[in-house]
């Protein structure tokens, strides 16, 4: 017996907070009946939501894809973007993949994409501390000072909140050029930083989160992985 929130985030159909809502919002059938907030199912159970049935005994995919630039992870009503939902149904994978977070627009690099919910939320709760590092290239030459502002945590007033401590390491041939390790993931978070320190930043890529790193993987290209390559 599971509750039902949890079967659908194993189930790979949502994640936890978004299988809450659906139940709340009646839109959650077991068996032909309504169903409620911390009910039991069991495998056996037939579970619909908006009366397409859930596959509970969903097999688990996990992706690193290198997204492109101009690439959006939101469900953005505006026509002329595009969309990395649409790019994932060009991958050729029956079961439906999602994004594990997101990357701004103008943001490269690795993300991972699944159909296993319960991973997702693992590795987007930011009390778990997972890091994730970028390749960062800004308009003029950093300093130690910058260095150290940066490593101890940056008050972002448009936010109101300070980011946490994270690691620094500045490429010796080019001096607009760094390595920055954090564990969270507030929006534009890394751009953000920069701004407040009076840096703008020119391109910004992922190239790790947690033990999964992007090496050599082309923008717009992806390789199934493991939960252990993740380190999880």
């Amino acid at each position: 017996m599971y509750r039902l929130n949890k079967k659908l985030v194993m189930s790979g159909f949502c994640s936890r907070r978004k299988a809450d809502e659906y139940i709340e919002s009646g839109r959650v059938l077991v068996n032909g009946k309504i169903a409620v907030l911390g009910q039991m199912v069991k495998d056996t159970d037939e579970i619909r939501i908006d009366g397409k049935l859930v596959d509970l005994d969903n097999e688990k995919i996990i992706l690193a894809y290198n997204k492109p630039k101009g690439v959006i992870c939101t469900e953005s009503k505006v026509e002329k973007n595009i969309k990395i939902s649409d790019l994932i149904k060009d991958l050729g994978f029956e079961k439906r993949l999602f994004t594990v977070g997101r990357l701004d627009k103008d943001t490269t690099g690795l993300i991972i994409l699944t159909n296993d919910g319960d991973l997702a939320e693992k590795i987007t709760n930011t009390k778990n501390n997972y890091e994730k590092e970028y390749i960062v290239k800004v308009n003029k030459d950093i300093d130690s000072n910058f260095i150290s502002n940066m490593s101890k945590g940056v008050f972002l007033k448009d936010l109101g909140v300070r980011t946490k401590s994270c690691k620094i390491i500045i490429n010796q041939n080019k001096k607009n050029i760094f390595n920055i390790t954090i564990t969270q993931g507030l929006n534009r978070q890394v751009r953000r930083m920069c701004m407040e320190l009076g840096y703008r930043v020119l391109e910004l890529k992922r190239v790790r989160i947690l033990n999964l790193k992007l090496n050599n993987l082309r923008e717009g290209e992806y390789r199934i992985i493991t939960k252990k390559e993740i380190g999880l």
